[in-house]
């Protein structure tokens, strides 16, 4: 199956044991997370069972599609500050950051899975196709998980454009054999960078604390990280998938301070808070990372844990004030100014509304990039 991706092999595996993060023992070799996990992270006491899984009862999803808005005549005009990001679902955001578009970890499939037939299914549509998307810069991927990795999304971007492709070391082998080439594969151990050539824009790997794996016989075969995105100008963080890490307090100290702040926050888990944040471990990293806007990721798209959809939104919007936290949590595809950025409203109850029950929801697409038709960008 092509979507399971490929093992790295030659120059790639050679590069990869030769990583700090790469250990080889008698069990098998691996990337594996730095620190041992902070006490109080894990609840031996509350684990999910496959049944959990499997049993939807009792976890809400939305009844009808979520309020959203198309992006196109927003990124048609430059970012008056100069930093603008526009959320376009689970962990997939548009950061335009003086005049360069970036985009992260790009998920249009109907389902985080190897197979289209079955697995975790979107419940929310990407505001638009991907064929409508403006020239990018760069396209940065921060691990090899499915929600996070898409087959059908990376086959159809390297057809339309041109950029290329920054990630964690290994997840390169996934890249090139989906026909992304070679040249325009970046993958970068911790704490090393890819200079844009012709634009003082830099993409940084930084730590984060999680595992890799597309089936049963490579977990941790690839490495997994969070992102800086800087200009001289600003500078974003982009957690990827994490758990909660006192590495992030050494990534403030060499980037700090943020303009802008992406922690994932849904799907999440009282037993797997040495992998995953949920909203109040996020706001713990906020405040290791010296705080800044702080958009919230990795919510309302799948239902990938046993939460009800919007709990982690629910849980900020109550936690993050008292805390200090300057939240930015816009409707999906509403682009907005980490500078100019409104306090946040809970838009999302809306999809409760009998009145919003009655529209009938989008399609999702069935081939990434079919809706809407391409839009004549300038080629700037």
């Amino acid at each position: 199956m092509k979507s399971l991706g490929k093992r790295a092999a030659g120059l790639r595996l050679e590069r990869m044991r030769a990583s700090p993060r790469y250990l080889k023992t008698d069990a098998g070799e691996g990337f594996r997370n730095v620190h041992p996990i902070q006490p109080g992270l894990r609840d031996g006491s509350e684990r999910p069972s496959l049944g959990d899984f499997l049993c939807s009862e009792g976890r809400r999803t939305p009844p009808g599609p979520l309020p959203s808005v198309n992006p196109l005549d927003a990124w048609l005009k430059p970012a008056g500050s100069g930093l603008r990001a526009t959320w376009l679902g689970h962990s997939t955001v548009m950061v335009e950051i003086d005049g360069l578009r970036v985009l992260t970890d790009p998920v249009w499939g109907r389902r985080a899975s190897p197979s289209q037939l079955a697995g975790p299914k979107r419940f929310q549509p990407v505001p638009l196709g991907l064929k409508a998307l403006p020239p990018l810069d760069a396209v940065v991927i921060s691990h090899d998980h499915y929600d996070h990795l898409d087959h059908g999304s990376i086959r159809e971007l390297v057809k339309l454009q041109n950029m290329p492709f920054i990630t964690s070391l290994g997840v390169g082998a996934h890249l090139q054999a989906w026909g992304v080439p070679a040249e325009r594969i970046i993958e970068l151990d911790w704490w090393e960078h890819w200079q844009h050539p012709a634009a003082g824009l830099r993409i940084h790997a930084t730590p984060s604390q999680h595992f890799s794996g597309r089936s049963l016989g490579d977990r941790n075969a690839t490495l997994w990280s969070s992102l800086v995105i800087e200009t001289p100008r600003h500078r974003v963080f982009f957690s990827g998938d994490t758990g909660l890490t006192g590495e992030y307090a050494g990534i403030r100290e060499r980037f700090g301070p943020f303009d802008l702040v992406m922690l994932e926050v849904g799907a999440f888990h009282p037993s797997w808070g040495d992998i995953h944040l949920g909203p109040e471990n996020a706001l713990k990293a906020l405040q290791l990372l010296g705080g800044g806007a702080f958009l919230p990721v990795h919510w309302g798209t799948f239902s990938l844990a046993l939460h009800d959809w919007d709990q982690p939104a629910e849980t900020l919007l109550k936690l993050g004030p008292r805390q200090g936290a300057r939240l930015l949590m816009p409707r999906l595809g509403e682009a907005v100014e980490p500078a100019h950025g409104e306090p946040a409203t809970p838009w999302w109850r809306a999809a409760d509304l009998p009145s919003h029950r009655r529209a009938k929801p989008a399609e999702p697409e069935k081939d990434p990039g079919k809706l809407p038709q391409a839009m004549p960008w300038p080629l700037d």
